[in-house]
């Protein structure tokens, strides 16, 4: 596999990257359920790691969290690709609502 740093470390060559390791039996409404449900397994991962960390006082895995937020984003990745939407222009949306909503 191609580190995404090969591609300029941007989002598009993440996305991909990605891209080739999808599953290609599914439709793309399955895909999309697909990604969307592993989405949000994958923050509940992140919110696991982070509760037991501030609420068991357990030492924050910065490593397993770390590869759970990239779990994430491949989720995110394969959504977006799905809808035919790039992953910059979904950051680039986000910065736009964001900038809006705390100008």
């Amino acid at each position: 596999m191609t580190h995404p740093a090969e591609n300029g470390g941007t989002l598009a060559g993440y996305q991909s990257e990605a891209r080739r390791t999808i599953n290609l039996t599914l439709t793309d409404e399955q895909r999309l359920l697909d990604a969307s449900a592993g989405l949000a397994e994958e923050a509940g991962e992140v919110l696991a790691h982070v509760r037991k960390h501030v609420f068991q006082g357990r030492p924050l895995d910065r490593e397993a969290l770390t590869l759970e937020l990239g779990d994430a984003l491949w989720c995110l990745a394969i959504a977006a690709d799905t809808l035919g939407v790039s992953l910059a222009d979904v950051a680039r949306r986000n910065v736009e609502k964001l900038r809006l909503r705390y100008p």
